[in-house]
């Protein structure tokens, strides 16, 4: 069984998808993102990263922390969809930053960011998001109604030389570390 990330991090060596949201509730459409994303990817572990306030939303209709990390972890299997709060444990509210800590606290481990074809369409508003794109690999999974015009947005048009096919090749290599390590 894994254990979630511990304030401290470790030294575990894995393939790690990061699946961040506000998660009001989770539903099974994340889980179902998070293992696509896991099998097509071929990652270890995705982890569900209940934010403790998206920047980007209203805090308004927003059920509290623990009711929204409970979800989560209703849907997660504990092994290879994990639920975690570790950005609050963290601190952070902007991706950008608990990239930067996870990557401190877990030196062997190596991210992919998980996003939904609608999170692509807004990435231009993220903090420092062209830093993010330049650090870390993106998967985007499609979205019934979000897919065609996300590919036409900023982001898409900015990212687009970076863009694999099949999926699966985007685990094949890291921005700044060359080949993925095998686990």
């Amino acid at each position: 069984m894994t254990i979630p990330p511990g304030p401290w991090g470790d030294n575990r060596r894995a393939r790690i998808g990061l699946l961040g949201g506000s998660f009001n509730p989770a539903h099974a459409g994340h889980r179902h993102v998070a293992e696509v994303a896991r099998r097509r990817l071929g990652l270890d572990e995705v982890w569900l990263m209940v934010s403790p306030g998206n920047p980007l939303k209203p805090r308004r209709g927003m059920a509290p922390f623990e009711a929204r990390l409970d979800s989560a972890r209703k849907i997660a299997d504990g092994r290879g969809v994990v639920a975690t709060d570790v950005e609050a444990r963290l601190g952070t509210r902007y991706t950008d930053d608990t990239l930067a800590r996870l990557r401190r606290r877990f030196p062997r481990a190596r991210f992919v960011l998980v996003v939904g074809a609608d999170n692509l369409a807004q990435l231009p508003r993220w903090k420092r998001w062209r830093r993010i794109a330049r650090t870390t690999p993106i998967a985007v999974v499609p979205r019934p109604g979000k897919t065609r015009a996300a590919l036409h947005g900023q982001a898409a048009r900015v990212l687009a030389r970076h863009r694999r096919r099949p999926a699966a090749l985007l685990a094949q290599s890291w921005p700044g570390h060359g080949p993925c390590p095998p686990a």
